[in-house]
């Protein structure tokens, strides 16, 4: 999965989003509760993980995330860009203002390893 470069090198902080709903057309906000913080090398390690991320074939579905990232470079600054992984359809939608046009919409493989990692880490950042 391809992910903005600059906004990547630039990224200091994740917060781990369970989505409620939404969001209903691209680049809309996430609405749901931030139910964890990857910080430094775990934040690394969560976007080198990402992008490891293969490419799946597309599938029809309702796009419903589930689960969604905020990257942040400075603690009071706005997000660097936002993500919204959707296991049902396998699509992730990206926005935010370093995410350029051609990396909006992506296909993943729901069930690659990668895949299924990445949404072990989601459900471990959640409180039981």
């Amino acid at each position: 999965m391809q992910l903005p470069t600059e906004a990547v090198a630039a990224t200091t902080r994740i917060d781990v989003v369970r989505i409620g709903a939404g969001p209903e057309q691209w680049g809309d906000p996430m609405t749901g509760n931030v139910v964890g913080r990857w910080e430094g090398p775990e934040a690394s390690a969560a976007l080198t993980l990402i992008r490891k991320l293969p490419t799946a074939q597309q599938t029809l579905c309702a796009f419903a995330p589930g689960w969604g990232i905020r990257a942040y470079g400075a603690p009071a600054a706005p997000p660097l860009f936002e993500a919204a992984f959707c296991y049902g359809c396998d699509k992730v939608w990206l926005w935010g203002p370093q995410v350029p046009d051609h990396l909006g919409r992506q296909d993943f493989a729901s069930d690659s390893p990668n895949a299924q990692y990445l949404l072990l880490r989601f459900r471990e950042a959640a409180p039981p």
